[in-house]
């Protein structure tokens, strides 16, 4: 399939398992009277690995459009709470481990602000003077997982802020959600960049190729999402990815337009290079801002939610460029 006018409410299969926590939890969900993995089994699990990922990214996809043959009811069943609340807690404190700690939200963006001259490790960079369609391909559909609910897991913080961080966060939301009008909201605009790639544009499809350090990205933003403690981190997260999104997005659009990805490819990054400079501002005036004038004790936890994002981020960007720079696939062979 790759026309973008499939049914919106329908769900995804359930993905395959990859390991005992993954394969337990998708026996159980289609099945209540079927125990979920005990929560004391995750203690020893890889919290980057993909068994764990992929078990936690189920769950949180129960949150947002759940899978075929699994109950609606399911998104928030006492049975199922005990192994979510183990398994990313077994995340965050991984997170918490390996980024720096305690610095503020200043000293995290600082940084951000200037771009490296070091591209190593850029996806974006490699893309825009090496990338071959395929590798495009492959980018494109490991970011559907995120992009084609872009600005969901993000408009969970909304009613958790107050004043010119709330207008601020509403005010990016309105244009991420198309500024009034359906086909231009951002994960319409994914599917049509998906569909100009020949790939399936099904909401996700991708899954069972997306390797660990993929789903983890996208499990770090409903992991903030859903978790009022956790607002902070959400909003450094957000504003990590607005901050360095434009740049980003200039280097892929050149990589759509020298690939000859379509019209539509290249469309999907213009619009962020030109939405996201704006975006930027605003974010670190206003919602950072504002928040921290209303609760200044959170500006470590900003300063937190943006280095786990670049934490994640590296580790995907090591685990594709790897891949390509040996001539092989990125995807999970499935």
């Amino acid at each position: 399939m790759t026309t973008t006018d499939h049914p919106i409410s329908t769900p995804p299969a359930l993905p395959a398992p990859r390991g005992p926590l993954s394969a337990g939890l998708l026996a159980a969900l289609p099945s209540p009277q079927q125990d979920a993995p005990d929560a004391r089994d995750v203690a020893t699990a890889d919290p980057y690995g993909e068994d764990l990922q992929l078990a936690l990214y189920v769950l949180y996809e129960l949150h947002y459009r759940g899978f075929a043959g699994v109950a609606e009811d399911r998104e928030w069943d006492p049975a199922l709470m005990p192994l979510r609340r183990a398994l990313e807690m077994r995340f965050l404190d991984a997170m918490r481990a390996d980024v720096p700690g305690g610095r503020s939200s200043d000293e995290a963006f600082t940084e951000l602000l200037v771009e490296s001259t070091d591209h190593t490790n850029s996806v974006a960079h490699h893309l825009e003077h090496e990338g071959q369609l395929w590798q495009i391909r492959e980018y494109a559909a490991l970011r559907s997982l995120y992009h084609l609910k872009e600005a969901d897991p993000h408009a969970w913080v909304i009613p958790r802020l107050r004043g010119r961080a709330k207008a601020g966060m509403v005010a990016i939301a309105y244009d991420e959600f198309g500024a009034g009008r359906a086909e231009n909201i951002h994960a319409h605009l994914f599917a049509q960049l998906m569909a100009d790639l020949n790939l399936d544009t099904r909401y996700g499809h991708y899954v069972d190729a997306a390797p660990a350090p993929a789903l983890a990205v996208v499990n770090m933003m409903t992991l903030f999402g859903l978790q009022r403690a956790l607002r902070g981190a959400l909003v450094g997260h957000f504003a990590c990815v607005e901050v360095t999104s434009s740049p980003g997005s200039r280097r892929l659009a050149a990589a759509m337009r020298r690939t000859g990805a379509g019209p539509a490819a290249e469309h999907f990054y213009t619009e962020h290079v030109e939405a996201d400079a704006v975006h930027e501002q605003v974010v670190r005036r206003e919602v950072i801002g504002g928040l921290l004038e209303e609760e200044p004790h959170l500006d470590t936890e900003v300063a937190f939610g943006a280095d786990a994002t670049e934490h994640l981020e590296s580790r995907l960007a090591s685990h594709l460029l790897k891949s390509w720079r040996a001539g092989q696939s990125a995807l999970l062979q499935t």
